[in-house]
């Protein structure tokens, strides 16, 4: 069965850091098409990173130079380390797989999910 499985929200300041995790189950993360996505308090989804199989990634601007990827193979855990967090990080952060389209522009598009992890940035 696949299961993903996301840990390591908080609540934090801003300035502050998080490392969030996505342990996976009933396959392998590696070479897999994988992503990061929240849901913001107004409820609207924003595509945070995403890697395709063929190791194309993608992230949010707004993060870029903030929040790196690292995965651990052995582990089968895919890790989002979030520094210098803003207020309009807060969300609920998801870890997903198995896209439906091969370039995905949208969370919709993500077939497979986890519960997500809350993020609260105060100011």
């Amino acid at each position: 069965v696949v299961q993903l499985v996301e840990s390591g929200g908080g609540s934090v300041q801003a300035g502050g850091s998080l490392r969030l995790s996505c342990t996976a189950s009933g396959f392998s993360i590696e070479a897999r098409d994988m992503a990061w996505y929240r849901f913001t308090p107004t409820n609207q989804c924003e595509l945070v990173w995403t890697i395709s199989s063929s190791g194309r990634t993608y992230y949010l601007d707004s993060v870029k130079g903030r929040f790196t990827i690292s995965q651990d193979n052995a582990r089968n855990t895919l890790y989002l380390q979030m520094n210098d967090l803003k207020p309009e990080d807060t969300g609920r952060y998801v870890c997903a797989t198995d896209p439906s389209v091969v370039v995905v522009t949208e969370c919709e598009e993500y077939r497979r999910w986890g519960q997500g992890t809350q993020v609260t940035v105060s100011s």
